[in-house]
This record gives C-alpha cells, structure tokens and sequence, in this order.
C-alpha cells in the first residue's frame, strides 16, 4: 500500500481551530497540511467524516455517504466572525448556532441560477444517497430529533406517496440539505488537491456498523436485523477487554449478511466507493466484525452477555474488489479480541494489519495484550513491515496522560526498554513508532504537542465528553515540524521532496 516508509499524524477536522465553535476546512486546516509538508510526514489519518448524531461521535454518523455539514467553512463570507479559537467543541452549542448560519449560507447561494444548476448535476450524480439522506435529514428535524420508528407511518416505512409529498412541502429544508453536500465535497476536494500537491495523502476511516437511526438503516430495513417494528433485534458490540471491564456496547443494528450476499454487496460496494472519494486508503474499523461479530440482545446495559455471530470473511473483501476491479487500500483495524481465522482473513487479503505502543508495556497479568516480551506482537522488536504502528489510536489516553497513569514498576520497564529517562515520554515512544520497520507509523498530534489526558479524544464505554479536543492556534509550529522531520529523515520515513502549493 505505501511505496516507501512513511509517517503520518492522526487528526479528525473538527480538533483544529476556528472561530465556529468546532474544527472546519477553511484557513487553520491548510496551514495544518503546511505543517504536515513541513515535517516529512506523507499521510494525514482523519476519523469518519460522517453527520453525528446524538452522543457526537463520529462513529455514530446518520449516513454512511453523506459528509458532516458542520465542518464546512464560512470563511470569506457574512456568515462568520471572530478569531480561531481552539476551546473544547461545546456540541449542542456549535451544532445550534453553526447549522444557523448554514442554512442561511444556503439559501443564499441557491438564489445563484449557476448555483442551481451545480445543485441538479450533483442530485443526479449522487441520487443513490443524496436523496435518502436530504429526506431523513428533512424529517428528522420536523420531528424534532425522534428516531425514524417514531415518525408517521407513512414515513417510516417510506410510502412513495408520503416521500413526495415531503419533498414539495419541506422544500427549502430539503433543498438546503442538498446543497450542503454539494458544499462539503467541494471544499473537502479542494482540500484534498492541497494535500497532494504537498506530496500528502489522506487515511480515512469506515466503521463496520451504523446507527440504528441513520438514513442507511431507514432506506434499507432490509438489509438489517429487526423486528417488526423496525427496532433492532441484536445489537453490535465486543466484549470485556483492555478498553473497558464490561465491553463496549454500541447499539448498532447487526447485518443481514445472506441478504447483502444475494445483493452482491451493492450498498456496501457503494459506501466503500464513496469514502474513496474521500480519501486514498481507509482503515476499516473493527475488521474481525467481518470474521464474526459480537451480538447482544437489544435489551441489555453492557455488552457483558453476547454471543460471536459469523460473518461473511473474505468473500465479502472478494466481492467488493471485483467489482472495484482493483485490490482495495485496507489498513484492517485488527485490536482486541483477535481469533486466529481474523489473523489468517486479514493475511490472505493482504491488507496491513495495526500495532500500538501503548500495549506493549505493563505487568498486569489480566491484561490480554500483555504477553511475554518474546511474543508480545506490540513491542517494536515483533513488529513486521505489512502493519502501521501507532503510539495511540483515538480510543487511547494520550501517550504522556498513559505514561503518567502507569505504576511506577511499569514505568521502569517502559524506560528500560527505550533507554530513556520518561522526561519527554511522548517523543520516546513517538521516536520508537519511527524507527520501527512497520512501513506507515501515526502519531496523535496530541502526542506531538506532549499533551496530557485532559486532550484525550476519546474514553471507550463512556457516553459523554468525548471528541471535543481542539488544538490551539499557533500550537504547530516550526519548532516541532523541524524536530519530527529530522527524525522522519533519520528513520528514513521523509516523503520525497515536494514543494507546497501558492
């Protein structure tokens, strides 16, 4: 998948600063992709891009096509003031004031006939989605937020006649949904042509599931696991592990993969070609999902009690490339509870799998990633090429908040065997992921800044206070773009020579 060793910074858009009360694509995201050329780093790895929806992750999207309106940029319009800031994303506050100014944003610029003309190319180009999404979007609004199960029937279960009638009544609102699509792919494009020219390319992220109340499950009840209802029967999860004592319980509905099968796969071939419009590779998140998945009844409170449901394993991977016609640029998400038939699916796919740093350390003997040093997979004397390192994934505390939340004992082994002191831990492990023969190694850009816990992204098994971190403005700076791309040269992971774009 890279040609060369190469270095990448993991940062979701909504983590930069900006005057909007939430990370946009506008003038920090450039400079950010500055920064990222200035350092010899290559790859930019971002979360879902997807619209949330309650609890704001971006794992939880209402599309699994449709881009998040609110990391459009109003720069160089009436519609925004003040100076970037890099506060914590106060949600409900950004989302009631920003999709404000959005739809202003948007009616205005559809009075344009050139706008509008745009508009009903793009609504044909992307009818497949486009149209399902404007119309949930729609009516989820109009019914105030309540989940599709609770919407008139007659929406609920899509009647033609009701979808029509929703259409020309609510025909601004849809209308604004529309052209807020066309707006976010436009500028995420045009930030993607930035990056390229700066020799950077973009690691996306898909995960398995989606939510329940999503545009996806709404228009293809089918292809779900419900009663009749429409509620969820099963729910997704994974089981107690090294993130959480009770496992993760995430609520998604499960798949009816015989009926994806007898479809060839069409919406997921669909979804995976529209994130790689995205992006040039996607991590797919939780891939042992595909080898079998971790099924609890709807009705419990923890993932505790579940049972592993099969998937469809690498025919599903099989299908979707023939229909690509291309070997897809996977990087499987392969943590926590890893049978040995995820570990020979992923081989034969050839895709890189994922190691973290974080995981190589401690002395609790409970912990199931910490083994013996001879067979300890995270240690970077184990590691093999075919994989990406990372010191920490967004699900991880920081590198500096882990290393301080370790007990002394731990601490010394983690010192002992990098030969530091732990005065600058989070270089330590960020020079360790570098010199590692995995081919790509990412870094938080927390764990560049030496932050602490209190910059975490995100606590697994905790529904609130997460993904709110922003880095402040003038916080990259040359400094340590000048320190990362010495060791990037070092380690020979720069990326060729390339100058930035005017």
């Amino acid at each position: 998948m890279w040609t060369h060793r190469a270095s990448g910074v993991l940062l979701h858009p909504t983590s930069f600063p900006s005057p909007d009360g939430i990370g946009d694509l506008g003038a920090e995201a450039r400079q950010f992709l500055d920064f990222l050329h200035a350092s010899g780093v290559s790859v930019w790895q971002i979360l879902p891009l997807q619209p949330v929806g309650p609890g704001d992750s971006p794992y939880s999207g209402i599309s699994a096509f449709a881009g998040n309106p609110l990391l459009i940029s109003l720069e160089g319009t009436r519609f925004t003031d003040g100076q970037p800031s890099g506060s914590p994303i106060v949600f409900s506050r950004a989302r009631a004031q920003k999709l404000r100014r959005l739809q202003e944003f948007a009616r205005l610029r559809r009075a344009d006939l050139r706008e509008r003309e745009a508009l009903a190319l793009y609504r044909e180009r992307e009818q497949q989605w486009l149209d399902d999404f404007a119309l949930f979007a729609t009516s989820r609004a109009l019914f105030e937020g309540r989940p599709w199960t609770e919407w008139p029937s007659e929406l609920a279960r899509r009647d033609p006649a009701a979808l029509n009638e929703l259409r020309v009544t609510q025909r601004d609102a849809y209308e604004d949904h529309c052209f807020l699509q066309l707006t976010f792919d436009r500028q995420w494009q045009a930030l993607r042509r930035e990056a390229s020219t700066r020799g950077i390319r973009v690691l996306g992220d898909v995960p398995i599931f989606v939510t329940h109340d999503s545009a996806d499950v709404w228009a293809h009840p089918h292809l779900f696991d419900l009663d009749h209802a429409g509620l969820p029967r099963l729910v997704a999860g994974v089981p107690p592990d090294y993130f959480s004592a009770t496992g993760q319980l995430w609520g998604n509905p499960i798949y009816r993969w015989d009926r994806m099968a007898a479809e060839h796969y069409d919406w997921w071939s669909r979804r995976v070609e529209r994130t790689l419009t995205h992006c040039d590779a996607i991590r797919l998140d939780h891939f042992r999902g595909f080898a079998a998945c971790w099924a609890v009844e709807a009705h419990e409170r923890t993932a505790e009690r579940g049972r592993w449901l099969a998937g469809p394993g690498g025919a599903f991977f099989q299908a979707i490339e023939r229909r690509a016609g291309q070997r897809l640029p996977i990087v499987a998400e392969d943590l926590g509870t890893i049978s040995p038939d995820v570990v020979e699916m992923r081989r034969a796919l050839g895709y890189p799998g994922m190691r973290i740093l974080q995981f190589a350390f401690g002395s609790d003997a409970g912990n199931p990633f910490l083994l013996a040093a001879a067979a300890n997979p995270y240690l970077p004397h184990n590691h093999v090429p075919d994989c990406v390192v990372y010191t920490g994934t967004h699900d991880n505390d920081t590198t500096r908040g882990w290393y301080e939340s370790l007990s002394a004992g731990e601490q010394h082994i983690v010192r002992s065997y990098l030969g530091v002191s732990g005065v600058d831990i989070a270089w330590d492990l960020v020079r360790a992921a570098l010199m590692s023969v995995a081919s790509l190694a990412v870094v938080p850009l927390q764990d560049l800044l030496s932050l602490g816990s209190e910059s975490r992204m995100n606590l697994p098994g905790t529904p609130d206070g997460n993904w709110t971190w922003r880095y402040d403005p003038g916080a990259v700076n040359r400094g340590i773009a000048e320190r990362l791309r010495t060791l990037n040269h070092l380690y020979g992971r720069s990326m060729p020579p390339r100058a930035p774009a005017e």
